[in-house]
């Protein structure tokens, strides 16, 4: 047979793109809207933004495509191992010859799905540590600052401003994040590295909320993601997470330092309520006020007791005093004894001088005679004999000086010795003296008040709780009491007269 001869038969020839556009056609109308479960796998995110991904069962993989404009509608991002119940059409690829599904929307096959996916992410996450209690830093006790999370034109945030304004008002840094959908894992792990990225010279916030309103396990996906359990992991700023409702939990709850169950709440852990710190400063201020008055009272009494304690004045001093007496008894006899036995020692001395100093007074007159003259007169030379005999006289001074200054000397150092006893003794002199005026006053006391009064046989009549000084009074009162000097005695309640009956009148 000839390879170039023509068949026989009518069959029509298509060309490739013909027979390609008709199978095309063929699934596209059969298979116009579809909704497909299965599993996730082999997920691709290239630079375009669109999504490539296989959705497989035990015996069949279908190649799914969703592209760049329904990826950011998504509510739950593919993944890995996810079983989904995916909707959109079928189509074909003619350049590869396969055929695919465009899909417009992903749903969790299940909630079950969902919680096995969550705790296989969670159990990850907690083996690297990033859920470890030694990681969570305490929280500030009144922040300056506090940066807020969420979205702003949602109730949340107006509840967070309002409880922080009725508790303690502080100073709210807002940071808009989308809370739903594709685009709020990454605005809300931007949002924390943000707060933290920013320089010293900002208000930067001393304290970071992450807060969202109540949803599905589908609404709050989003913090779940991986991106946004690191970034609330790396924080250095101590954060609150406060995402749903107190039944709600995501995985952004285990890395924050702490979880609130409502936005309402983490903002009450945020700040102290301003009326109680004013209330217990006050108390305090109140109990510090009584521990120093009753310190001051507790220390008067003490000193009372040790001023009781301690002996009278006088028989303190009555020693000292007789001392003090004797020794001033003593002391003009002392002086005259000393200025006398100085006296003693000198004229020993004098009179052993004058016979030397006459004789040779004597002497020299003798040879100044023999030198005199005739007419020399004898007044002339008594005068000169005075002269030298006052000579001599001075000379006895200088001795006489220095005895009369030790005794001097001496009688000081006794003076000094008593002052400084009398000194010594004159701080006991006046305690003595004001324990005594204490005792006095307190005897006055004693002898004033009424108890003594009554102590000799008098009695107070108080009536309703007031002194009673007269019949009348006694008489108006319900209630007698008698006050006596070891108690009191109550004299019991007046009864009342009974009002007589009405007298029936005559009809006549």
């Amino acid at each position: 047979m000839d390879l170039f001869e023509t068949p026989d038969d009518n069959a029509h020839d298509f060309t490739v793109s013909e027979l390609s556009g008709a199978v095309k056609r063929v699934i596209e109308g059969e298979f116009g809207q579809v909704r497909v479960r299965g599993e996730i796998g082999r997920v691709s995110r290239p630079a375009s933004g669109h999504l490539y991904y296989d959705l497989k069962d035990d015996r069949s993989v279908i190649a799914a495509i969703t592209w760049k404009g329904q990826a950011s509608r998504l509510t739950v991002r593919p993944e890995e191992g996810m079983e989904v119940i995916a909707t959109g059409r079928m189509t074909t690829f003619p350049g590869q010859s396969k055929y695919q599904l465009i899909i417009d929307d992903i749903r969790p096959a299940g909630a079950g799905a969902l919680m096995a996916m969550l705790e296989k992410r969670r159990k990850a996450l907690a083996a690297e540590g990033l859920f470890d209690e030694d990681r969570k830093r305490p929280l500030p006790w009144l922040p300056e600052v506090i940066g807020v999370v969420t979205s702003p034109s949602g109730a949340v945030i107006r509840d967070i401003l309002h409880r922080l304004r009725d508790r303690f008002p502080r100073h709210v840094l807002i940071w808009p994040v989308a809370v739903q959908g594709e685009k709020c894992a990454p605005e809300v792990a931007a949002a924390i590295r943000g707060f933290n990225a920013m320089p010293d010279g900002m208000p930067k916030p001393d304290l970071l909320i992450v807060a969202r309103g109540g949803g599905s396990l589908e609404d709050l996906w989003g913090f779940n993601e991986e991106i946004v359990v690191r970034a609330a992991a790396e924080s250095r700023i101590p954060l609150i997470s406060a995402v749903g409702h107190e039944t709600d939990t995501t995985l952004i709850d285990y890395a924050s330092d702490r979880r609130a169950p409502t936005p309402t709440a983490a903002a009450e852990m945020a700040v102290p309520v301003r009326h109680e710190l004013l209330a217990a400063v006050d108390q305090r201020g109140a109990a510090l006020s009584r521990c120093v008055s009753t310190g001051f009272v507790n220390r008067a009494q003490r000193l009372r007791d040790l001023a009781r304690a301690l002996p009278r004045p006088e028989s303190l001093t009555q020693t000292a005093a007789q001392r003090h007496d004797l020794w001033a008894g003593r002391l003009d006899g002392a002086l005259g004894l000393g200025i006398t036995r100085r006296r003693g020692r000198l004229d020993p001395l004098a009179a052993h001088l004058r016979p030397r100093l006459l004789a040779d007074l004597v002497a020299r007159g003798r040879d100044r005679l023999a030198m005199l003259r005739p007419e020399d007169s004898l007044t002339r030379r008594t005068e000169r004999s005075a002269d030298r005999l006052a000579s001599a006289g001075k000379r006895l001074d200088p001795a006489f000086a220095r005895a009369v200054a030790e005794a001097a000397r001496d009688a000081a150092r006794a003076r000094a010795t008593l002052d400084a006893l009398a000194a010594r003794l004159e701080p006991a002199l006046r305690l003595r003296a004001l324990a005594d005026r204490l005792e006095s006053t307190d005897r006055l006391r004693q002898t004033l008040g009424y108890q003594e009064t009554l102590a000799r046989g008098y009695v107070v009549i108080r009536g309703d709780g007031e002194v009673v000084t007269s019949k009348a009074e006694a008489g108006k009162a319900a209630v007698l009491e008698a006050e006596f000097h070891d108690g009191r005695l109550m004299l019991g309640a007046k009864k009342k007269a009974k009002a007589a009956p009405p007298v029936q009148g005559s009809l006549f």
